[in-house]
């Protein structure tokens, strides 16, 4: 069977997928090579910071934090323009690693790119970041970013090589494309988070600023983020409760778990309430 053949096959199971080592270059599997990451000056957020986490509901503003995490697209202008005169850091966030049927460029993704749903997140689907298109969908939103006054990004959806993706997608193409994503935010004057993805710390540590934890007090895996902190780069950590009764309980929990992580409580929903284990 021809290589080309094997790689049609494959794509029509769901996806092709290369071998450890190799990531999938102009229709054919190629050795990786990760190069050394793109230097920039950006704004450095280090452990010991206030934070707050919201991208549903009207922003409340009144919140006294350094750093505020919104979303990229829904933010209102006025809201990112009030932050930044207040001396805030504003980190974006947006999906890099789903495609999101609701969103203003969801029509510019390959049909072809788009796989597997994600759990429990309607309308929401693994993407094929090996796909040059899918590529500049989101070199656009860094342009966004950085149009609108971004300090930083927060790119979700980092570890789809991990997951039931129905595209094939393996832990090396994982590490090209969080790379890329990081050198890209950096040539914007960017800082860059990396979100979850625990297994590819050491490797991606030298191209991400700070990082972001879901749960990681609830999985017994904060160890694996020391070295972000041990670099003296921020883990901004959160724990969900169903209920906001909750919280306060589950702060008694984890405030202070792991390595000098700055812990919130939030809800699912990730709308304005917030505990701050830094504020008890």
């Amino acid at each position: 069977m021809s290589v080309a053949l094997a790689l049609v096959l494959l794509s029509a199971c769901g996806g092709v997928t290369c071998p450890e080592g190799e990531v999938l270059s102009d229709g054919a599997c190629a050795p990786y090579t990760a190069g050394e990451p793109v230097e920039a000056e950006v704004t450095a957020i280090h452990p010991g910071v206030s934070w707050q986490w919201q991208l549903l509901g009207e922003l409340d503003l009144s919140v006294e934090v350094e750093v505020f995490d919104l979303d990229l697209f829904d933010a209102p202008d006025d809201a990112i323009a009030a932050l930044k005169a207040e001396g805030v850091v504003v980190l974006c966030y947006f999906s890099a690693g789903s495609y999101e049927d609701w969103r203003e460029d969801a029509g510019d993704f390959p049909e072809s790119s788009i796989g597997a749903p994600l759990d429990e997140w309607p309308g929401e689907w693994w993407v094929d970041h090996r796909d040059p298109t899918v590529r500049e969908i989101m070199a656009k939103r860094l342009d966004v970013a950085a149009a609108r006054g971004c300090d930083g990004v927060e790119p979700d959806n980092v570890d789809g090589y991990a997951n039931e993706n129905g595209l094939g997608l393996n832990a090396t193409e994982q590490l090209a494309y969080n790379r890329f994503l990081a050198d890209e935010a950096h040539r914007r004057g960017l800082s860059v988070g990396l979100k979850n993805d625990l297994d590819q710390i050491p490797e991606l540590l030298p191209w991400f600023d700070w990082a972001l934890n879901e749960e990681c007090a609830a999985y017994e895996e904060c160890d694996l983020l020391a070295p972000f902190t041990e670099a003296d780069k921020a883990v901004l950590h959160v724990e969900y409760v169903d209920e906001e009764a909750d919280g306060e309980a589950l702060a008694d929990e984890v405030c202070g778990v792991g390595p000098d992580l700055d812990t919130l409580i939030k809800g699912w929903d990730l709308d304005a309430w917030r505990i701050a284990c830094d504020a008890r």
